[in-house]
């Protein structure tokens, strides 16, 4: 059987080609940082791989729920389309080039949403080319052809042209692509103040400790804090123990603790630690950075404002 035949049908394909695997991260800020949140490695056949991916991203950004005038189903409306997130994903499936040994990669940050794939664009298309009338040229013809009989792709090269029509509508910036090592596809999410217990047209969803958030411009970049992160933040003016940090916020289970309150500060930079090589270090301590004092000393402008 061809290469193909296995990525299509195979029952384990990735233990034939392994890098033909789909890893999918996201971050709370907007560059690659650990402790990474959310992490999935994903196997299966091409059309599990879009379907897993696609369903990884949708269920990180914020989605509204419309009312049931037309229909008995609620309509939802993701902050990306779905068919941009979709068309972009399948595109690193069906066209990267699988005798490389790096695999697609799926990073969505809290600014954008960037797909990678192992592959180039064909001599006859250029990065200009792509948001305008073009031919198909697919890279893997015997991949692409039951894609397209699936109705996963098109054949008439219009996929990326409407992935610009739908950003568009949606009022967010144009799609933007780029030849690094790879081919590469950045979305950009709107701009919204939305952060722990607002959807995506800010508004509040309803009260509650960690739903108190306090925003703050740092840097160009909106934050979005609660209580207890401000009060973790300011604790942390010194290197202070999470036992100590936890005892100011008045929590007791440290999973939900690292979870709820220390991972936003530490990938928004705003927290560090001061073993960063050992994280799990018993003398593990965390402190404020100066990212961090700049937030507070803004967040204290915002709150005191000069008198005119």
């Amino acid at each position: 059987p061809t290469h193909a035949a296995l990525l299509l049908f195979g029952k384990k394909p990735q233990r034939y080609i392994r890098s033909s695997e789909v890893k999918c991260a996201h971050f709370h800020g907007t560059e690659v940082a650990k402790p990474i949140p959310s992490y999935q490695v994903y196997k299966g056949t091409a059309f599990e791989l879009v379907d897993q991916s696609v369903d990884f991203v949708l269920s990180k950004i914020n989605v509204r729920v419309g009312t049931r005038v037309e229909s008995a189903a609620a309509p939802l409306a993701y902050e990306i389309p779905r068919a941009v997130v979709r068309e972009a994903i399948v595109n690193a499936v069906a066209h990267r080039d699988y005798r490389s040994t790096a695999s697609v990669q799926v990073m969505l940050f809290s600014d954008r949403l960037e797909v990678w794939n192992p592959g180039t664009l064909p001599p006859s298309l250029t990065l200009e080319k792509l948001g305008k009338r073009h031919g198909s040229f697919p890279a893997n013809p015997l991949l692409a052809e039951p894609l397209y009989l699936a109705q996963y792709i098109e054949r008439l090269g219009t996929g990326t042209r409407d992935m610009f029509r739908l950003c568009n509508e949606a009022g967010l910036e144009p799609p933007h692509f780029d030849l690094t090592d790879g081919f590469v596809v950045t979305i950009h999410r709107p701009v919204t103040q939305s952060g722990p217990g607002k959807d995506p047209t800010g508004t509040r969803s309803g009260p509650g400790r960690d739903q108190v958030g306090t925003k703050s411009l740092v840097s160009g970049t909106r934050l979005i804090l609660t209580g207890d992160q401000v009060s973790i933040l300011r604790k942390a003016l010194v290197p202070t123990s999470i036992t100590d940090l936890m005892e100011a916020a008045d929590r007791s289970n440290r999973t939900k603790f690292r979870d709820q309150v220390l991972r936003l500060l530490l990938a928004e930079g705003l927290l560090e630690m001061t073993i960063p090589d050992k994280p799990t270090s018993s003398k593990q301590q965390y402190r404020m950075t100066e990212k961090g004092r700049l937030f507070l000393e803004s967040l204290d402008a915002d709150s005191h404002p000069p008198i005119s």
